[in-house]
């Protein structure tokens, strides 16, 4: 129960953190401080060391499964599993475009798809999450690491920890959007959403997508692959950490808008990766985060949909 606790107090003094500074260099940004990136980080900093404080008074998360108990590693053999881990998401974004460029050629030289369209816009979304799959597919078989990932049938706990997930991870959205609105924080948009205002029919597509393909083979990137690695040498709660961070950080790229706004979505994203990775440390089943991830998606898409339709 105190591991537990402490193991909470960690996540939330490094959400906190996370929060604050987003927050803080915001509000420099505003102001014209020529100061707001350094007043930002002394800010999550300040989130850092406690957080920093708790996990060193805690050698594993909870009640979590025996196996899960952080065990002792060399500095160099951290370092290696966190290049790894680094590695593998450049292999997945790199996977992605060539699947991507090379299937969406081959299917506009057959006459399947036209260049611009809102299909092949769609198509481009599936071959991208494909890539990640391969990308994810080819590591474990070149490592014959295939016990790294971890799926079973889930059980009647499980879908409890998915039900509790998406209400988590919807209300958290909610909570932190009428937060950010109120303190007159710009947020960059996710090139999706710009697409979809385009033309609304687009997240009706991305609905089937976002199940089938954005949860699960996001969820394999980052929880099974990136956290996976991590949680040999690291320990189960760093790992959650990094792999959220990066999870967060990945999301720049697929953002528009000046950099200032891209901050707090990052954060956003890093902070619903927590939870995420919790749920794949509680449960021991990529199908459970991915199910989770899978559905919130939905639920933006169709709040989106209804908001671009003005059904909402």
């Amino acid at each position: 129960m105190v591991n537990e606790l402490l193991v909470g107090g960690a996540m939330l003094h490094l959400l906190a953190g996370l929060v604050l500074a987003t927050l803080v260099h915001q509000d420099a940004s505003l102001r014209g401080s020529d100061r707001a990136a350094e007043l930002g980080l002394a800010a999550f900093v300040f989130g850092l060391v406690f957080a920093a404080g708790y996990y060193l008074r805690s050698e594993r998360i909870g009640s979590l499964p025996a196996d899960a108990e952080r065990r002792r590693a060399s500095a160099v053999d951290r370092g290696w599993d966190l290049l790894r881990s680094l590695l593998l998401i450049v292999a997945a974004f790199l996977t992605a475009t060539a699947v991507v460029g090379l299937g969406a050629s081959v299917l506009v030289g057959v006459g399947v798809l036209v260049s611009g369209t809102l299909e092949y816009r769609v198509v481009g979304a599936v071959l991208q999450f494909v890539g990640f799959g391969v990308a994810v597919a080819g590591y474990l078989a070149v490592t014959g690491d295939w016990d790294l990932v971890e799926v079973r049938r889930p059980t009647l706990r499980h879908l409890g920890l998915i039900v509790v997930g998406v209400v988590a991870l919807v209300g958290a959205q909610l909570v932190i959007a009428r937060l950010l609105t109120a303190l007159s924080i710009e947020v960059a948009q996710n090139q999706v959403v710009v697409t979809g205002q385009q033309d609304p029919r687009y997240f009706l597509y991305m609905i089937p997508v976002a199940i089938l393909l954005v949860g699960p083979f996001e969820e394999l990137v980052f929880r099974g692959g990136v956290q996976g690695i991590l949680r040999r040498t690291w320990g189960p709660s760093v790992a959650i950490t990094l792999s959220s961070v990066l999870f967060g950080l990945v999301h720049w790229v697929a953002l528009t808008g000046a950099g200032g706004s891209r901050i707090p979505y990052v954060t956003v994203a890093a902070t619903l990766g927590l939870v995420l990775g919790y749920l794949y440390e509680r449960s021991r089943n990529l199908l459970v985060p991915a199910v989770v991830h899978g559905l919130y998606n939905t639920v933006l898409f169709g709040a989106q949909y209804l908001s671009a339709t003005g059904m909402a």
